[in-house]
């Protein structure tokens, strides 16, 4: 029987203040406090389990776990597990200061243990290694629950116990106990403020569950095992099931019975150890009227949580993507405030965001039709990343899927990639149009000319197409071009149908215009005055008799109506009327140009056409005075004013 003596030791720091850092600044919440609790227990028991496998003489059949038992009677909360334990000298040396790890120390003495013993097992390998606590700063955690904390232990190496006891306030004691079990018993004399909530069973399984779920020990609260979900991440791919990816994707989001469009297993060793696995959730909720998705990755460290909704670690633009990232780089003891700092989050964050797009690209080529339902669901959000994210934006663009003129039947799309491979030798831009719907453009004056020359033409049916676009500016050395734009050029080779044998184009923009045909263009300029920027005769048009140009260098059209109807006092850039000599309706009025008095007549049909012109591109002008033009011109054509034509 061991006689008590009681010693009694001085922190080696200051330990009040080192108290209230942590109580206040690097833990936010009390629960921590367990987490950490139970990453301590885990730490030990990984400690025997290598010394087990590399020393027989202290192995034996006991299972190696972590109980928590709370005592509402006794106002106590204890953790224990069964693993090395402390000797007296240990105490002393990773309690009585707040900075020591004695995990950072066995793990450089095993590294060390491993390469002088060649005989070793194979079997402890790094990821026996796998210690979590920095235990001295986790350690004193406990004092955010309890007023009292003892330490009753004995090492694997020992038969004898012993007790550490401190409040907190500068001092500590260590005595020997009889009978001590190996391992540690951390027995926490809670705080009044804390009996209530933390010798509630069910709350600490709601705390065991949240943060120390993948604890690589079985966790129990009195008999109940809590921690039964497996760590699936840390296994090889070729060893997890169908349904265990199903499984812990429900068990991430909540979804039950859903099970992912597409999920993603990572592990890396360099530069950054990590592993990962990321889902894609079938149906984008956002589309559906619930709202923007707000949740993060799940981030651990060495398979304790850290934060359950980080939205650093991906882009916005994939905020759709649920999942959970276990760094063996991240340090634990860190709050969120000091997380969001930590300089190795921009570097995985830069590896999972090209691993995806990667894994996207991938899925595109295999399975195209996954990809589409992908696409349909999460384009919208994606193609947003055009615009904000440099350094991946060629990546991005190869998986923009558009509607082509190429095939117009409904839901058809081509990505840009695809485009290129189709576009004749000398074409030097990527065409498109942007409007409210596919029937639309069709119909678009703008259309006309490139569907007689077989050009083809991206159609946008979604602004957000049309600002990726903008950003993208170029795609494979190819300039991105509104056809609406002035900056189009149409190549050599993409002659007109009506070109005659001989070569000589017959097309609008070299056909001889009708006499009268530049008093008809003189007189639009007059009554459109500042609306437009010009009025001259089209190069683009087959039938139609009028279009707009947006001048070298604006926005397409599709983009400013966007932005005047969410930018308030936005100025819709002046644009140029172009007209077709060829079109009926100029050569009648060309003829009526002869008269002076048809003027009036014809500027008017000028400043309608404008307003049908602006129309077509969603733009309604001048309404009032549209409105009695258009009945004033019905009027006059009532009268037979047209039969003067000579």
């Amino acid at each position: 029987m061991t006689t008590a003596t009681r010693e009694e030791f001085t922190f080696q720091t200051e330990i009040k203040q080192l108290l209230n850092i942590l109580s206040h600044s690097l833990y936010q919440n009390r629960e921590i406090a367990v987490r950490e609790l139970i990453s301590n227990a885990s730490d030990s028991l990984n400690k025997l389990r290598h010394i087990q496998l590399s020393e027989a003489e202290y192995r034996d059949d006991a299972p190696l776990k972590i109980t928590l038992l709370p005592d509402a009677t006794a106002k106590t909360l204890t953790i224990v597990d069964n693993g090395v334990g402390l000797t007296r000298e240990e105490l002393i040396e990773n309690l009585g200061t707040i900075a020591h790890s004695g995990s950072l120390d066995f793990m450089k003495k095993a590294a060390e243990a491993k390469y002088a013993n060649h005989d070793a097992d194979s079997a402890g390998s790094k990821s026996d290694l796998s210690l979590i606590g920095q235990f001295g700063v986790g350690f004193y955690a406990a004092f955010m629950l309890a007023d009292t904390v003892e330490v009753i232990t004995r090492s694997y190496r020992e038969e004898t116990g012993w007790k550490w006891t401190s409040d907190g306030t500068g001092q500590y004691s260590i005595e020997p106990v009889d009978e001590a079990p190996r391992g540690a018993q951390i027995v926490l004399h809670l705080k009044e403020d804390a009996i209530e909530e933390f010798t509630k069973e069910y709350r600490l399984e709601s705390i065991i569950r949240r943060y120390s779920t993948f604890v690589p020990h079985a966790v129990y609260v009195g008999e109940k095992h809590v921690n039964n979900q497996p760590p699936i991440w840390v296994e090889p791919k070729s060893q997890v099931t169908p349904e265990q990816y199903k499984s812990f994707y429900q068990w991430l989001t909540h979804h039950a019975n859903e099970e992912p469009l597409w999920h993603l297993h990572l592990s890396a060793d360099s530069p950054l150890q990590f592993q990962s696995i990321l889902y894609c959730p079938p149906v984008n909720l956002e589309l559906q009227g619930f709202g923007r998705l707000e949740h993060g990755l799940t981030l651990c460290a060495k398979r304790i949580l850290v934060q359950d909704d980080n939205k650093d670690l991906l882009p916005d633009y994939l905020h759709f993507v649920y999942g959970l990232v276990d760094s063996a780089d991240l340090p634990l003891n860190v709050s969120r405030e000091t997380l969001q700092d930590n300089r190795l989050i921009p570097k995985l964050r830069k590896v999972l965001t090209k691993k995806v797009l990667d894994y996207l690209a991938e899925l595109a080529e295999e399975q195209p039709a996954t990809y589409a339902k992908f696409y349909e669901q999460f384009g919208m959000v994606l193609r947003g990343g055009v615009g904000v994210d440099f350094e991946n934006r060629e990546k991005i663009a190869h998986l923009l899927r558009l509607a082509s003129s190429h095939d117009v039947t409904p839901g058809a799309t081509t990505s840009l990639g695809e485009y290129v491979k189709r576009m004749r030798e000398d074409q030097t831009q990527i065409y498109y149009l942007g409007g409210p719907d596919l029937a639309s453009l069709l119909r678009n004056p703008h259309y006309e000319t490139f569907r007689d020359r077989g050009l083809e033409v991206l159609f946008l049916t979604d602004p957000v197409d049309e600002f990726a676009l903008s950003h993208l500016q170029e795609f494979d050395g190819k300039s991105l071009v509104s056809i609406d734009s002035a900056d189009i050029q149409l190549p050599a080779s993409a002659e007109s149908p009506s070109s005659s044998t001989t070569g000589e184009e017959q097309g609008s923009s070299s056909q001889i215009a009708p006499a009268g045909f530049d008093r008809v263009l003189e007189i639009f300029r007059q009554a459109l005055g500042e609306r437009v920027q010009d009025v001259r005769k089209a190069t683009r048009l087959a039938t139609s008799p009028v279009c707009l140009v947006n001048p070298q260098g604006s926005m397409s059209s599709q983009l400013q109506k966007v932005l005047s109807q969410t930018v308030k006092d936005f100025n819709l850039s002046r644009r140029i009327l172009e007209v077709n000599p060829q079109a009926p309706l100029i050569g009648r009025l060309a003829a009526l140009s002869s008269s002076g008095t048809n003027e009036d007549f014809i500027a008017d049909c000028g400043l309608q056409l404008y307003a049908s012109a602006m129309l077509l591109d969603g733009l309604v002008v001048e309404p009032d005075l549209t409105a009695d033009r258009m009945r004033k011109l019905m009027e006059e054509a009532a009268d037979n004013r047209t039969v003067i034509i000579t």
